[in-house]
């Protein structure tokens, strides 16, 4: 079983979408472990704001059939892959991380971890002493030394447990 960490966002129809998407994430790959909610200010865009979360699971299947599934779900709530890297999204959902798998084709382990505080803060509290894979330091630790005043995020207060 490979453990597998997925970042999820939206700022089109947030509260919905999030939660088709986690509905959907569960349906394919079972149950979810799930991060709190974070509200941000877009990046690199003009734009509504975001909600993001994290969701971990474990898997059998291999990367590609995990990355066919998620492009899938995105399709299914309207997501194109013609989109500018900086726009609004239905629904985003990155790979993150793929067990302790470093690979540049893949992308993973995804940049954002170390980057942006919406995709760090909600890992490492789901996943505190897990390390990163490239660097050997575990998350927690990583969130606790980011800049957290470079770009600002708020937990929001959202039922997920309904999804």
């Amino acid at each position: 079983m490979t453990h597998v960490f997925v970042g999820i966002g939206s700022n089109i129809d947030r509260e919905e979408n999030i939660h088709g998407g986690i509905t959907a994430l569960t349906e394919n790959f079972g149950k979810l472990i799930l991060s709190p909610v974070y509200e941000s200010r877009p990046f690199g865009f003009d734009g509504a704001d975001f909600y993001n979360l994290v969701a971990g699971f474990t898997t059998l299947l291999d990367i590609d059939e995990v990355i066919r599934r998620l492009r899938e779900i995105e399709f299914q709530f309207g997501r194109s892959r013609k989109e500018p890297r900086f726009s609004s999204r239905t629904l985003d959902i990155d790979l993150l991380l793929f067990g302790n798998l470093v690979n540049e084709g893949y992308q993973v382990p995804r940049r954002d971890i170390t980057e942006f505080p919406f995709v760090l803060c909600p890992l490492a509290i789901i996943a505190p002493d897990l390390e990163h894979p490239v660097s050997g330091k575990r998350f927690g630790e990583l969130w606790q030394d980011f800049d957290k005043r470079a770009h600002a995020i708020s937990q929001v207060d959202i039922n997920l447990t309904t999804c």
